[in-house]
C-alpha cells in the first residue's frame, strides 16, 4: 500500500472527558513562577515550532474534541497542551492562511478572499490582490531573521505565480500547492477552475511522484527538509495538509475502520454531536441548536442505495482524517528519534468549518469529471479516481453544535479546534476568546522572538498574543468592550462580550444582519436585532469602523457565492480554451448557416 504499514486504530474517546475536563491554570505565585522558569528555559533553547493546519475540519472532528474519527496523535498533543474551545477563524481557506501566518487581518495582507469567489469589481484593489502584498511579513520572515530554518510542505494558496510562492515569504525550503486544492493520489486538478495542480518546490514547478498520497508525501517531504538543512538551528515547520478538503480520498484500510459508523444518517450525527458538546462543556447544558437548513434532505427519504452511498462518503472522510493523523504520528516519531520532540511547540487547528459542496448535482462538473478521470460512485470510494465529498447535510451535521458550514460566518463556518502544546505550555482548557490573527504573535512570544517591524514599510500585526493566557497571567486577552471581527466576501461577523452580529450571503444566507447572545444561544437560533436595538446599533457601528480601518470593500448588489464561482470558472475556461471555443462556435454556426442555406435553395427550387 502507498501508506506503508498501517498503525492500529486507537481508542481515543476515553481521553476526551479527561482532556476537556482540565481547568484553566490559575495565576497563583507558585504556578506562575514555575511557568516563568519553563518559559525562560525554553527561550534559552530556542524551541522549534510545528504548525499543523487541517483543511475543512469541524470543531468536533478531532477525537479530543469528541469526534468519531481516530486521531490519537492529535489527541496526545491536546492531552499535554492547551485546548481552546472559543477559537474563531475565517470562513474560507486563503484568508485564514494569510492571517495565521502573519497575525494581520486578511484585508491588510492582500488576501481578503479567494480567487474562486472574488467579484470583478474587487479584483486587484488594495487588499484584494489575492497574494501577500509588500510589507506583509510572515512568521517565517520573522523567525528566519532570528536564526530559524523555515520549512513548509503543503497547501499555500497565497499567490499563483512563481514569485508569489513561499521562498519569497521567509521560507528556506518549501513544497507548495498554489491552488485551493488538488487530487490526493495523482498530479492533477480537482475542479474546472484549475487546469492543473500547481505544485512548486522552492518557487519552481514540481512534478509529483507516481506513489503520491498527499498526507504521506507532505510528511515525507518535511522530514527530508529537516534532515537536509542545518540541524544546529531551531526550525519552524509549517504543515498545511490537504485533508479533509475535497476530493475526499483515503487509503481503503483507513476508510474500512468506519464501516457502519454513519449508517443512521446526518440527523442522528448532528444530534449526537450536539449532546456530546453539552457533555464536554463546548456549549452550555440545554443550549438550543439550529435546525438543519430548510432544503436539507431527509435521510429516511433517501433510497437504500443512496443511504449506503452517502454513509460511505462519510466513512472516507473519517478515513482521510485518520490517515492524516497516522502520518502526523510518523512525523512526531521522527522528532522523538532526533531528540527534538520535547523542545518543539505544536499548534494544530483547522482553516474553517466543513465543506458543503456536492459533486453529484452538476451536469457541467459531471462532464468535466468524465474527461478528467473522476467518478462519484460507491465502488472505490476515496481511492484513485474517486471524487469524494460529504455534501451540505453531512457538513451541517459535522459542524454541530454550530449552524451551517464553510463559506459562512455562522459558528459552523468559523468555530474550529485549536491546540497548542510543548515547552512553556501546561495542560489546560482555555474557554476565553481567541482569533486566527492571534496565533503568530502568540508563537513569537512563546519562543521569545521580536514582534517589532523589520523595515519601515512593515504592516503592523492586528492580532493579540495569547501568551498571558497560556502562562496564567490573564484569563483573557479580550475585555468585555473589545471587538473581534471577520469579513470574507460579504460574509461577516463581529463579537463583543457575549454578543455577536453576523451577516451571510446567498445561497444559504439572505445578506441581513442578525444579533445573537452567544452565551445563551451558541446555535444562533434567536435573532435579537429588534429586541436589543441599542446593542445592535452599537455593534453595527463597530463593524463599520472595522471595515473602514481594514479596507473592506462593499459587495456588489445581488452577489451570490455559487453564481460567482460559476462565472469565474467560466472566465477561466474561456481564457484557457478561448480560441478553441471560438473556432468550434464558428464551425457550428457555419454548419447551421450551410444547412439553412441548403434548405432555402431546396424550398426555392420546389416553389419555382
Amino acid at each position: 500500500m502507498r501508506t506503508g504499514t498501517r498503525k492500529p486504530r486507537s481508542k481515543t474517546r476515553a481521553l476526551v472527558a479527561a482532556v476537556l475536563g482540565v481547568s484553566l491554570v490559575s495565576s497563583g505565585p507558585g504556578i506562575s513562577a514555575a511557568l516563568a522558569d519553563t518559559t525562560a528555559e525554553s527561550s534559552a533553547k530556542q524551541p522549534n515550532i510545528v504548525v499543523i493546519l487541517v483543511d475543512d475540519a469541524a470543531l468536533m472532528d478531532f477525537g479530543a474534541f469528541g469526534g468519531e474519527a481516530a486521531t490519537p496523535n492529535i489527541d496526545a498533543l491536546a492531552e499535554r497542551g492547551a485546548m481552546f474551545t472559543q477559537y474563531r477563524t475565517s470562513p474560507l481557506c486563503a484568508p485564514t492562511r494569510a492571517m495565521l501566518l502573519t497575525g494581520i487581518d486578511n484585508h491588510k495582507t492582500g488576501v481578503a478572499t479567494i480567487p474562486e469567489v472574488i467579484p470583478d469589481e474587487h479584483r486587484g484593489q488594495p487588499g484584494y490582490t489575492l497574494s501577500l502584498e509588500p510589507g506583509v511579513l510572515t512568521i517565517a520572515d520573522r523567525l528566519r531573521s532570528v536564526g530559524y530554518r523555515t520549512l513548509m510542505s503543503g497547501k499555500w494558496h497565497l499567490g499563483h505565480t512563481e514569485d508569489e510562492m513561499p521562498q519569497n515569504h521567509g521560507f528556506d525550503r518549501s513544497l507548495a500547492l498554489a491552488a485551493s486544492g488538488a487530487d490526493n493520489w495523482e498530479d492533477k486538478s480537482f475542479m474546472p477552475f484549475y487546469h492543473e495542480a500547481p505544485w512548486y518546490e522552492d518557487g519552481k514547478p514540481y512534478d509529483l511522484p507516481e506513489d503520491f498520497y498527499s498526507s504521506k508525501y507532505l510528511v515525507d517531504k518535511m522530514i527530508d527538509y529537516l534532515d537536509t538543512t542545518d540541524a544546529s538551528k531551531p526550525f519552524f515547520a509549517y504543515l498545511p495538509f490537504q485533508a479533509i478538503h475535497v476530493p475526499v480520498q483515503a487509503p481503503a484500510e483507513f476508510t474500512a475502520n468506519y464501516k457502519g459508523t454513519f449508517d443512521e444518517g446526518w440527523h442522528v450525527m448532528r444530534d449526537t454531536r450536539y449532546q456530546r458538546a453539552q457533555e464536554l462543556g463546548l456549549i452550555r447544558e440545554g443550549a438550543p441548536i439550529a435546525p438543519m437548513p430548510a432544503d436539507s434532505r431527509d435521510w429516511n427519504s433517501l433510497s437504500e442505495e443512496d443511504r449506503a452511498l452517502y454513509a460511505a462518503r462519510m466513512e472516507a472522510n473519517a478515513g482521510m482524517l485518520e490517515a492524516m493523523d497516522f502520518h502526523i504520528g510518523r512525523f512526531m516519531d521522527h522528532l522523538k528519534d532526533a531528540g527534538t520532540f520535547d523542545d518543539t511547540i505544536f499548534l494544530v487547528t483547522s482553516d474553517n468549518g466543513p465543506e458543503q459542496n456536492r459533486g453529484d448535482n452538476s451536469a457541467t462538473l459531471a462532464l468535466w469529471m468524465r474527461f478528467n478521470g473522476y467518478h462519484v460512485d460507491l465502488e472505490g470510494m476515496g481511492e484513485i479516481g474517486s471524487w469524494g465529498f460529504i455534501g451540505p447535510e453531512w457538513a451541517n451535521a459535522a459542524a454541530s453544535p454550530g449552524d451551517l458550514f464553510k463559506f459562512y460566518t455562522t459558528e459552523g463556518g468559523i468555530r474550529v479546534p485549536l491546540i497548542i502544546s510543548g515547552p512553556g505550555v501546561e495542560p489546560m482548557r482555555i474557554d476565553s476568546p481567541a482569533m486566527v490573527t492571534d496565533l503568530t504573535p502568540t508563537l513569537l512570544d512563546l519562543v521569545g522572538a521580536p514582534k517589532t517591524a523589520l523595515a519601515d514599510d512593515t504592516v503592523s500585526m492586528t492580532g493579540r498574543s495569547l501568551f498571558p493566557v497560556l502562562t496564567g497571567a490573564a484569563d483573557s486577552v479580550y475585555g468585555e468592550d473589545d471587538i473581534r471581527a471577520l469579513e470574507v466576501s460579504g460574509n461577516s461577523a463581529l463579537y463583543k462580550g457575549d454578543y455577536k452580529i453576523t451577516r451571510n450571503n446567498p445561497p444559504a444566507g439572505d445578506s441581513r444582519w442578525r444579533l445573537f447572545n452567544m452565551a445563551d444561544d451558541p446555535g444562533e437560533t434567536t435573532d435579537l436585532s429588534e429586541s436589543q436595538l441599542e446593542i445592535m446599533r452599537d455593534m453595527l457601528a463597530a463593524f463599520d469602523a472595522y471595515s473602514k480601518e481594514m479596507g473592506v470593500l462593499e459587495m456588489p448588489a445581488g452577489y451570490d457565492t455559487v453564481q460567482q464561482i460559476t462565472r469565474n470558472t467560466g472566465t477561466k475556461i474561456f481564457q484557457r480554451y478561448g480560441w478553441q471555443i471560438t473556432v468550434a462556435a464558428l464551425v457550428v454556426l457555419a454548419l447551421i448557416a450551410g444547412a439553412l442555406f441548403g434548405t432555402w435553395r431546396v424550398l426555392r427550387s420546389r416553389t419555382s
